[in-house]
């Protein structure tokens, strides 16, 4: 059995070298690729240099234009807030005015009516009373000769119908 554990032994001592022959490869590559990808990184440093300095400039540029627009827009904000102040202001006051001259408006409507009613009750009994006391005198009138036109005395059946309504 010896044999055999010597025999496994060296088969594995061979596998674990030519695993590690792989390694070694395998770096010996990723430094080779490491060195290409310096050199190429090398040849594009100065344009990245060149990008980096104008981005930096343009950076520096935009926040000097963000502060003025920045007060710009501040200001413009101050002012806009002022004119609605004073636009609320006038609407409040307008809205108050209209309120007074709907008031006023009606009470001038209400003055008209009640002016309107009393010329109509005053119209009326002006007129209608009148109209009614010469009506009253005509029929009294009438009545009268009526009476008087009938002449002498009364019919029993009058009488006796006077009599009853009296009863």
């Amino acid at each position: 059995m010896d044999q055999n554990l010597l025999l496994v032994l060296t088969i594995f001592v061979i596998v674990s070298a030519l695993a590690l022959l792989i390694q070694a490869g395998t770096l010996i590559g990723l430094f080779v690729v490491a060195r290409q990808l310096q050199a190429k990184v090398s040849e594009l440093m100065p344009q990245i240099h060149s990008i980096v300095g104008t981005t930096k400039r343009t950076v520096e540029n935009v926040e000097k234009h963000v502060d003025k627009i920045a007060g710009t827009t501040g200001s413009i904000m101050d002012i806009t807030r002022q004119q609605l102040l004073k636009v609320d202001e006038l609407v409040s006051d307008a809205t108050t005015r209209a309120k007074v001259q709907m008031e006023r408006a009606e009470m001038v409507l209400d003055d008209a009516m009640t002016r309107t009613q009393d010329t109509v009750s005053l119209v009326h009994r002006g007129v209608m009373a009148p109209v009614r006391q010469v009506h009253g005198i005509f029929s009294g009138l009438r009545t009268a000769l009526s009476h008087l036109g009938r002449g002498g005395r009364p019919t029993v059946d009058h009488a006796t119908s006077d009599e009853e309504m009296f009863i």
